[in-house]
């Protein structure tokens, strides 16, 4: 999964969507659509993403840090489940935007079992239009990824 998140094959993975659940003030899912471009795998045990500042879901990652990251495909769908350690980092030139940490705990993968026979995802979650990776939002999204918190 590091690989996949790594960002290391954007271009082919830039229109996946990859939900994020947090968890609400009354202990409620509370689900996030983000796209490859938002999240990246620093380390087998770091995720960064890049989310809106204000937004419910970075309150709820202030408030009870417990987040769960889909990488739903047709081959598989995996649980990345995390704990925010730090953040909301603003992004210098796009304060609304706020980096955060996050420490996989565990990953676990769910695949067709043969009793299901065969039945499966058939293609991935996507987002149309891709995102421009000349855009200034999408560079300071991608630098401060690739940075980390000293962004």
């Amino acid at each position: 999964m590091l690989t996949r998140l790594s960002q290391a094959d954007l271009a082919r993975h830039l229109d996946r969507v990859l939900p994020l659940l947090t968890v609400d003030g009354e202990g409620r899912p509370h689900p996030m659509l983000l796209s490859a471009l938002e999240v990246r795998a620093a380390d087998p045990e770091t995720i960064r993403i890049v989310i809106g500042a204000r937004s419910r879901s970075a309150g709820n990652l202030l408030e009870r840090q417990a987040a769960t990251l889909l990488v739903v495909e047709p081959e598989r769908v995996v649980y990345v489940k995390a704990r925010a350690t730090d953040g909301p980092f603003p992004l210098a030139r796009f304060p609304d935007l706020g980096l955060f940490v996050l420490r996989v705990e565990e990953v676990l993968e769910d695949a067709a079992a043969e009793w299901e026979g065969g039945m499966r995802i058939t293609g991935p979650l996507c987002y149309a239009p891709v995102p421009d990776l000349d855009a200034p939002r999408a560079r300071a999204t991608l630098e401060a990824l690739a940075r980390g918190p000293a962004s």
